[in-house]
């Protein structure tokens, strides 16, 4: 790591830790990825995905033939401002993106996945099959 030439060196501990925590010289992102749990129980895993302020039309939740889940999140806030003596100077929650991709185990029910908002939370329950997929095949070596 290259730390800039000091002038001070009586203070050098100070600017070498002001350096590395100073993250101004660093292009502001913003971007934070909603909280994530998942679950399991004899019947089924549960993913949760905290999003508050969003709705169910804010996602769009998918499956592939390979057994890849999809969670998209879109929310755009668009109010409009009523009152005309005010305006905003700064806005940086005006609209969120975020994807995730899942695999997921053998023994889900794929037909029978369903997905729900509740309070800001996704709720995705997918189903087990029941059958033990995971038994170890023996493969004779020629």
């Amino acid at each position: 790591m290259m730390y800039p030439v000091l002038s001070d060196m009586n203070n050098w501990l100070d600017n070498d830790f002001d350096d590395m925590l100073n993250t101004s010289w660093m292009p502001r992102m913003n971007v934070t990825a909603p909280a994530i749990n998942v679950k399991e129980n004899d019947k089924a895993y549960e993913v949760e995905l905290a999003a508050p302020g969003t709705t169910k039309d804010d996602f769009k939740v998918n499956v592939d033939k390979d057994g890849c889940l999809t969670i998209k999140m879109e929310h755009k806030d668009e109010k409009k401002d009523e009152n005309k003596k005010e305006h905003y100077l700064r806005r940086e929650f005006s609209y969120s993106n975020y994807e995730q991709a899942l695999t997921l185990p053998d023994d889900v029910e794929k037909d029978k996945i369903e997905a729900k908002v509740d309070n800001g939370v996704l709720h995705i329950t997918l189903p087990r099959t029941g059958k033990a997929e995971k038994e170890t095949k023996k493969i004779e070596v020629a």
